[in-house]
């Protein structure tokens, strides 16, 4: 007589169905897309949300967008990544944001004045502008960059590529594409594009790899725009109608142009004497 067949054999088909489902799931490229898709539709969604409105309903809105893109971050590598995600602890949020910010503040501002110093900048007060309107118009968009950008380059494209080719592969990746990402902006050149890639993709990069925290990098990165908007700089080519008006003159390397104050040389220079000490302190980490 013939023997019966185990029916052991379908449970375990199942279950190397099961894993290879979730190690399709676990792999860096499809979390990154995954969790890029879902704050890029948020973003979307509240970005019409906020152009209908004005004022400190625009910065709310912005506030829950920013919320509902961590959450998705967060959901994305629990549940697909299968990592925990200690870049977004709220242990030291605070602290990290401040510093980040202030780190922003100086660097953007040092920049600006160094420009001046060199006759690329004048800076004469906006007695026509609207104290309160300008503060809300420079610090709603800024904020909403930051938390994106950094959500998607710092904390989901650069941590898959990291996890795949290690840390320098995905600081020139990630400050790559950052650059190439702005060369549809206003006034954008080659040039511009490639000083993206040094001041903000490097820095913002080292930042992370320094701080290993986005709450760090989404400081730094808010302080950039939301001082050179309230400036009344271009924030990459973006116009800003800010606390001052500027008269530019001077090449346009040294002023960036209609770009804004990162197509200049200045910024690009400081830059990397931030970026470098920043990049030391993350290698001694290491160790």
């Amino acid at each position: 007589m013939k023997r019966k067949r185990s029916g052991h054999k379908e449970p375990l088909q199942n279950g190397g169905r099961l894993r290879a489902w979730r190690s399709f799931w676990r792999f860096p490229i499809v979390w990154t897309i995954v969790g890029a898709a879902g704050i890029i539709l948020i973003d979307t969604l509240f970005r019409q949300l906020t152009e209908r409105v004005e004022g400190t309903v625009s910065l709310i809105f912005t506030l829950a967008m920013g919320f509902l893109a961590i959450l998705v971050y967060k959901l994305t590598l629990t549940y697909l990544a299968r990592r925990s995600t200690p870049e977004i602890s709220g242990q030291r949020a605070g602290i990290d944001l401040v510093s980040g910010v202030l780190t922003g503040s100086l660097f953007i501002a040092g920049s600006a004045v160094i420009i001046m110093a060199l006759g690329g900048y004048t800076f004469q007060w906006a007695n026509f502008a609207d104290t309160s309107s300008v503060l809300i118009s420079s610090i709603t968009p800024a904020l909403g960059a930051a938390i994106v950008e950094e959500l998607l380059f710092r904390g989901l494209l650069f941590q898959a590529i990291e996890q795949w080719g290690g840390k320098p592969l995905a600081l020139a990746v990630t400050s790559l594409l950052f650059g190439t990402a702005h060369l549809g902006n206003t006034g954008a050149t080659l040039w511009s594009a490639f000083a993206i890639v040094l001041e903000a993709g490097v820095l913002l990069g080292a930042a992370f790899l320094w701080r290993r925290n986005l709450w760090f990098t989404m400081g730094l990165h808010f302080a950039w725009n939301a001082v050179e908007g309230l400036l009344g700089i271009p924030v990459s080519g973006h116009a800003a109608a800010g606390l001052f008006t500027v008269k530019v003159s001077g090449d346009a390397l040294l002023t960036g142009g209609a770009f804004g104050l990162e197509g200049s040389i200045v910024p690009v220079a400081v830059s990397l004497l931030i970026s470098i000490p920043m990049l030391i302190g993350a290698a001694r980490n290491k160790s």
